[in-house]
């Protein structure tokens, strides 16, 4: 039994450490708050209780509830993560959880995390030390009329120099600026305060210290004061899909290129799984039939990354293709083939089942054969387009599609989104069938998904012809445009 207090960071969540992620993958509880990010809750087992504590502004906070909590739960020995933003021991009350359990003689972790005081002004494009402009950084908490500690010293802040970091000030942004321009800063000091940083929504509004109380604010905002917060060194938000969400419905271990290369091009990638594969209903028999005459077969045609699992959980080794030449329909087939010891002899040029017919040669004098493992509801645009061309097509089910049920709170994230992504007709009839909300745009991998999205109803905004995460992005960029800036 341990309580892990884990610093979550200040909104992005690849700012999580390693030690964080691993530790929600195992956690039997989580107890998060206001400013931990929602998708890191992901990361946790879907049998983990997850337990909402987020303190609102302008609401006490009930700490000592949180605390209770925090050792009823360890105390009966389970794995708790307690998610907090930013980092633990600065200005997240880590240090009184931590007392609490020591108190109850509960073992605990303090895992740190990246603090909102150093991300957010970099995700801002200011740096808090700069040459000439400023060699130090004082980090200091807003007060508040719940917090039993005595106000800070702006006046004797004022004269240390360098640059001033709040953190929760907003609310009382008049009295902490009128204090130190008495303290002698002067009211034309560079103010830049970041709202929401590290999220999409992030918003810089700048101003300086003598209208910094009448600037309209909202919190969370880090509050930035000195000459660096002039500086507008802006990498984050001008990105071609700056504050654009959108669902991917494969699952991780398959959207994870795709998921990375939108979150570089400034998108959310919310990744919400609506089916998995399972086993041919046949119960992999055909596929125990074929894998003991692979070499009889002149070629061997994989159309997808699952073709490859669930054949070669019927091979011993890369032996059994003998003879045969081996063909894959894009690179992550190709990848999938490669990390199994069986280089493709070809991969379709297009990434598309009507380019890998396309591009085999016609069969040989005599005919030839090729074996086609492939899901149970595939359509028939390839075994088609190989027979038209001579050769004889064995079919075998290698696995099927099954829908997941999507709980409550991802379809909630979902209903805001901007695009959805679909990879195969099997996830738009899932999509649907859960009841998702469809966002403005569409987009789909390939012409067969596109068809059967238009089938089911939808309007396809993008169809990226080449089935990699960059093709994918410039076929959304193509259809939303920017909202960088």
């Amino acid at each position: 039994m341990t309580v892990y207090l884990v610093g979550a960071g200040p909104g992005d969540p690849g700012l999580l450490t390693r030690r964080g992620a691993e530790l929600l993958g195992r956690a039997d509880v989580v107890v998060y708050d206001r400013l931990a990010e929602a998708s890191l809750l992901e990361l946790a087992p879907p049998t983990a209780e997850r337990i909402d504590v987020g303190k609102r502004p302008g609401a006490p906070a009930d700490q000592g509830g949180i605390n209770a909590l925090l050792v009823e739960r360890g105390g009966a020995g389970l794995t708790v993560v307690r998610l907090k933003g930013g980092d633990p021991f600065v200005f997240g009350r880590g240090g009184e959880e931590a007392l609490a359990l020591a108190g109850a003689g509960v073992p605990f972790e303090v895992v740190p995390g990246v603090s909102a005081a150093l991300a957010v002004p970099a995700y801002a494009g200011i740096p808090v030390t700069q040459r000439g402009m400023a060699a130090s950084f004082t980090v200091v908490t807003g007060h508040s009329r719940h917090d039993p500690d005595p106000e800070p010293e702006w006046e004797l802040l004022a004269r240390v120099g360098g640059t001033i970091v709040v953190l929760m000030g907003v609310a009382h942004r008049d009295r902490i600026a009128a204090r130190l321009m008495a303290g002698g800063l002067p009211g034309e000091t560079p103010v830049a305060t970041v709202h929401w940083g590290t999220h999409l929504r992030q918003q810089t509004v700048r101003t300086t210290l003598a209208r910094l109380a009448g600037v309209e604010l909202e919190s969370p905002a880090v509050i930035v004061i000195g000459p660096v917060a002039a500086l507008e060194l802006d990498w984050f938000t001008g990105r071609p899909l700056w504050g654009r969400q959108v669902v991917l419905t494969r699952a991780p271990d398959r959207s994870g290129e795709l998921a990375e290369a939108l979150r570089q091009a400034g998108a959310e990638a919310l990744e919400v799984p609506v089916t998995v594969t399972a086993p041919a209903s046949d119960g992999g028999e055909g596929l125990d039939l074929v894998a003991r005459r692979l070499g009889s077969f002149d070629w061997v045609a994989f159309a997808s990354v699952n073709a490859v699992t669930h054949l070669f959980a019927h091979l011993r080794d890369a032996r059994a293709f003998g003879p045969a030449r081996v063909a894959a329909v894009g690179p992550a087939t190709a990848a999938a083939l490669a990390a199994r010891g069986v280089e493709a002899d070809l991969v379709s040029p297009s990434g598309s089942a009507d380019g890998l017919a396309g591009a085999l040669s016609a069969p040989p004098a005599g005919g030839g054969s090729i074996l086609l493992p492939r899901s149970e509801v595939a359509g028939r645009e390839l075994p088609d387009a190989l027979a038209a061309r001579g050769w004889v097509v064995v079919e075998v089910a290698a696995y099927r599609t099954v829908s997941v049920p999507v709980r409550p709170e991802v379809a909630d994230r979902v209903a805001g989104a901007d695009a959805v992504v679909f990879a195969a007709g099997s996830a738009v009839s899932a999509y649907l069938e859960a009841g998702l909300a469809v966002p403005p745009v569409v987009a789909c991998l390939g012409p067969a998904t596109a068809e059967a999205a238009r089938a089911a109803g939808l309007a396809v905004a993008a169809v990226a012809e080449r089935p990699d995460p960059a093709a994918v992005v410039d076929a959304l960029v193509a259809a939303m445009g920017s909202k960088a800036g």
